[in-house]
């Protein structure tokens, strides 16, 4: 998980980038919180799928395959 401080950082370096610009320095340390925070994301976005089970209509199992084998190997790690 991304820091408030860190997530408070990217806020102001955004403002700043539409108000009057970037340097070289601060779109580079943008960048790097970007890409914390979408790593953090995403990590966060598989785990709480690995939860979810799909259900049709009549309470069939559709959970993809995919997913069904994310879950397994998750489980025996």
């Amino acid at each position: 998980m991304v820091s408030k401080e860190k997530i408070n950082r990217i806020n102001e370096l955004a403002k700043k980038a539409k108000a009057e610009g970037l340097t070289k320095e601060e779109t580079n340390e943008r960048h790097e919180l970007r890409q914390e925070y979408l790593q953090a994301f995403r990590g966060s976005m598989k785990n709480t799928l690995k939860s979810v089970k799909i259900v049709d209509p009549n309470g069939n199992d559709v959970t993809p395959d995919k997913l069904k084998q994310e879950k397994n190997s998750s489980t025996h790690h």
